[in-house]
């Protein structure tokens, strides 16, 4: 699908509306991303500690808060440590929040999903969200 060497990984979540959003609009802009599920591969430390610096974000940025599991291991504590953090994320990969989307122009947590183009070289002339909003 994509004519130009630029490569797009999207860390995707397919129950994820925000992320099958993402993906579509990635899709639409003419690229052909890789698709990581990291539900079921998993993370490793040095993937999320660059993901997490790269991204700008931090480990806690990348933290989804919301997850039961967050609160049901205390991690919304803000006193909780990075290596604490990491461990979590690590064990637990749902914890992780998503997409999260790398390109030659950067990391991108894609929340809400328009923050996707920021690091893409091409957009969609039009794109249409799953609940029918419509992004540029």
């Amino acid at each position: 699908m994509s004519d130009t060497p630029f490569p797009v990984t999207i860390f995707h979540n397919p129950r994820c509306g925000t992320s099958r959003n993402v993906l579509a609009l990635v899709e639409a802009a003419g690229y052909d991303p890789i698709v990581v599920p990291y539900l079921t591969t998993g993370w490793t430390a040095a993937q999320l500690t660059d993901l997490a610096e790269r991204s700008g974000e931090g480990l806690r940025g990348l933290l989804r808060g919301k997850e039961a599991q967050a609160y049901a291991l205390g991690l919304n504590d803000p006193t909780v440590s990075d290596a604490a953090l990491l461990a979590a994320m690590i064990a637990h990969p749902v914890l992780v929040n998503r997409p999260i989307v790398v390109t030659p122009l950067g990391v991108v947590l894609a929340r809400p999903s328009e923050k996707v183009l920021r690091v893409l070289d091409r957009r969609p002339e039009c794109f249409i969200k799953e609940d029918g909003e419509v992004v540029l």
